[in-house]
């Protein structure tokens, strides 16, 4: 049962958990107005401490969509962590009218902290440079939904390695299943970080390489997960310039690749993917952004028991 439970890190749950989200997501794509009361009566509280687009949109989209309603703050500045109020004081208030809460936040264990001093299930919505995991919990749909599995895949992952807590979770998300092979590129100031490496890839024996060029690659790729490079990571623009067009994925570079192959990115893009891409019926980027919503919704009604 997931009722009750906080979701913080990709690893809180068994993939056999993760399967009863994926099975209830496909069921609410099938039928979303079967789901439309699920939640009435109920509060999601939205925490969100650092700015977000689609995270945010998709929450309160996923709640209003299963008939709940939806309170919480999209700036610290309107909230009162602006007088000084500390993340444990704000949940153990937030506890108080709502039935859930979605938390980002820029400091990485923020939710973590948050769910230890909560009496309702906290949702971590990306802290950091650290987790993302509903993200994953996108992807991993997005991949089950159009690849049909979530094994025996070749995933090229592309962009900024180093800071992209998207890239962190998957990596660890994917981990537990079988055959996955990892292609990392990216340059070499933004490679993955060492512990991703000892403790996920080489602790589970799971094979992958670190390239330069995603041209080297992208005939032999499953997937293809591009990331942008985050301008709000660095410590100075000089380094964000010199860096942020690495790698743009044009149709050049599509003509290349297997016809079955998909192409992911949890957005928002700046300009590592080329509108023509946008065009090719292996651009799944946008859909995976819908199945995000989705995917919330199956993991709000299993959180709050409203949906077996």
């Amino acid at each position: 049962m997931l009722k009750g439970r906080s979701l913080i890190d990709p690893m809180d749950f068994t993939t056999e958990e993760l399967e009863e989200i994926f099975v209830l997501a496909d069921k609410i794509i099938e039928n979303p107005k079967e789901y439309a009361h699920a939640a009435d009566g109920m509060i999601l509280a939205t925490l969100f401490y650092e700015p977000s687009t689609r995270t945010r949109f998709s929450f309160e989209a996923a709640m209003l969509r299963l008939g709940g309603q939806i309170i919480g703050f999209s700036s610290p500045d309107s909230s009162s962590v602006s007088k000084g109020e500390t993340v444990a004081d704000t949940i153990r208030t937030v506890s108080c009218y709502a039935d859930i809460a979605a938390m980002r936040h820029p400091k990485e264990g923020a939710p973590r902290i948050a769910s230890m001093y909560s009496s309702i299930p906290v949702i971590n919505a990306g802290d950091g440079g650290h987790q993302h995991p509903t993200q994953t919990l996108t992807d991993l749909l997005t991949m089950r939904k159009i690849k049909g599995k979530l094994s025996d895949l070749t995933i090229g992952i592309c962009g900024d390695l180093k800071f992209g807590r998207t890239v962190h979770s998957l990596i660890k998300a994917m981990s537990r299943y079988s055959n996955i092979k990892f292609l990392l590129i990216s340059p070499d100031e933004l490679r993955i970080p060492d512990y991703i490496k000892k403790e996920v890839l080489v602790k589970n024996n799971i094979e992958f390489e670190e390239v330069s060029k995603i041209e080297d690659v992208i005939e032999s790729l499953d997937v293809l997960y591009m990331t942008r490079v985050q301008r709000e990571r660095f410590f100075n623009e000089e380094d964000y310039i010199r860096l942020k067009d690495s790698y743009i994925l044009d149709d050049k570079k599509m003509k290349l690749a297997p016809k079955d192959m998909i192409v992911m990115h949890p957005l928002p893009r700046v300009n590592e993917i080329s509108y023509e891409v946008d065009e090719d019926e292996r651009a799944c980027y946008f859909i995976q952004a819908q199945y995000g919503m989705y995917v919330r919704m199956a993991l709000i009604a299993k959180l709050l028991g409203v949906c077996e």
